[in-house]
């Protein structure tokens, strides 16, 4: 016999709609438009750490409304959200499933302090009274771990990472994302919305850069934690088609690098952001993640009615 009862629970499945009931009025009073793009698309991102599910023949599952969304803002759309079904493959676990929803939105004209303070906004209809602090990515890992990592010696950041059981190989950037998810993130307080700016420059992905006030390289990129989960990434956006081909280009030397399949670079995205994309920033969550969050659980199976294992 196959178990084919749900996981989530009646009320998990009512918290749900209420959640989105929530998310869409917030939205409709600021007069943000919710739109409605393709999860199966001809390309799929670059990111070394993101991997596209390919379905032969059509491309990709998308794994985030992000490209369509920057071709709707090019095209004059105003400020948008989505909430849609997004996929990874390769993310199962306690608090991943392949298949997930995503609530993903873009401000134009809001520089990245705007965004925050629009998402702790939200979150403050979500998680009432819950206070919020913000810290700066290099002071709070500084802080936590004991090393500065961006001018530490990369051979004292790998051995860190490596008697905190990391794997051997790893480079200077992955040493410190895995302290930051280790022990950083092991260290932020579970009662508090934790804001988490001006991460390392390496960790930009589709953010913009600048110069911090040691000149240093850090990206105009947030997250946000709640009860040890992360619940929003953030970006003030990269507009600059020339150095989003860059940035493509140094993602598949990485991927080579790794023995990952080559992504072609979005034309769409790139001839989108020739004709014009308007200066914005964007932020995408997980909505199972907000969802735990609400809940106090720490199972993603608890808050999906037929999690991959199921569906």
């Amino acid at each position: 016999m196959h178990d084919w009862q749900p996981t989530a629970s009646l009320q998990a499945m009512k918290a749900r709609a209420e959640l989105m009931s929530t998310v869409r009025a917030f939205f409709a009073a600021r007069d943000v438009l919710e739109v409605d793009t393709p999860q199966l698309a001809h390309h799929g991102v670059s990111d070394l750490h993101i991997q596209c599910i390919p379905v032969p023949g059509y491309g990709y599952l998308q794994s985030s409304p992000e490209y369509h969304m920057k071709r709707l803002l090019a095209a004059g759309s105003g400020p948008i959200y989505q909430v849609c079904k997004a996929f990874r493959d390769g993310e199962a676990g306690g608090r991943h499933n392949p298949e997930f929803t995503m609530l993903e939105w873009y401000r134009p004209g809001f520089v990245l302090k705007d965004l925050i303070a629009e998402c702790l906004t939200l979150f403050g209809q979500l998680f009432p009274g819950t206070p919020s602090h913000q810290y700066h990515f290099r002071a709070l890992f500084h802080h936590v771990v004991g090393l500065d990592p961006l001018t530490a010696d990369d051979h004292a950041l790998i051995a860190c990472a490596e008697q905190s059981g990391a794997p051997g190989g790893l480079d200077k950037a992955a040493a410190v994302d895995y302290l930051m998810a280790t022990k950083v993130e092991a260290a932020l307080p579970s009662d508090q919305l934790i804001v988490v700016n001006d991460f390392p420059g390496w960790a930009a992905a589709l953010a913009q850069t600048h110069q911090d006030r040691d000149g240093a390289t850090v990206a105009r990129r947030f997250e946000i934690y709640y009860r040890g989960l992360e619940l929003a990434n953030g970006y003030q956006e990269l507009t600059d088609p020339n150095e989003q081909r860059r940035r493509f280009e140094q993602d598949n030397i990485q991927r080579q690098q790794h023995s990952l399949d080559v992504m072609d670079a979005d034309p769409y995205l790139l001839d989108a952001m020739e004709h014009g994309l308007p200066a914005c920033s964007g932020v995408a969550m997980g909505v199972e993640r907000l969802l735990m969050a609400q809940q106090g659980s720490g199972k993603i199976d608890d808050v999906i009615t037929f999690p991959w294992q199921k569906a």
